[in-house]
């Protein structure tokens, strides 16, 4: 089994739902055995990740790492197999604050209050267009429906 060493992305971009971790030189490095081979972006350099499913999009890239004139030639998806990656790919999404701050990523029931806030919201605001248009049927029909009663 391999050892990620360290592995820390040049950048990280979030695009909707997807975020994509670039590596440069120096910020990934495995350990096999007592050896420690460094990334090089001869190949594959980004690992895509779709946020709603928390999986690796890029599985077919090949990383490359050296030590001296030795190289070693992962697919990414072998990587994932025979390393320690997922804890490192968890602790650099939870330490960018990407999980938390995604809109896509609801826990479960908070859904359904960020729907009635908004459905609450839309009543305020038919509410307020009642008593512009002075219209008092509905804006009684309508405070009715916030307060429960109808």
């Amino acid at each position: 089994m391999l050892h990620i060493q360290r592995m820390k992305p040049f950048y990280v971009t979030q695009e909707q739902a997807k975020v994509k971790l670039v590596f440069e030189y120096q910020y990934f490095t495995i350990k096999k055995g007592e050896e420690l081979f460094h990334f090089i972006p001869s190949e594959g350099k980004e690992i895509h990740i779709n946020l709603q499913s928390l999986q690796v999009e890029n599985l077919g890239d090949i990383f490359v790492f050296q030590k001296g004139s030795r190289f070693i030639r992962l697919p990414l998806y072998q990587l994932l197999l025979i390393s320690d990656i997922h804890t490192h790919l968890k602790e650099i999404l939870q330490g960018a604050d990407i999980m938390e701050n995604d809109p896509l990523l609801l826990e479960p029931g908070e859904a359904e209050n960020v729907i009635l806030e908004l459905e609450r919201m839309n009543l305020l605001n038919l509410i307020d267009r009642a008593l512009e248009q002075g219209d008092r049927d509905l804006f009684h029909h309508l405070t009715g429906q916030l307060n429960g009663t109808s």
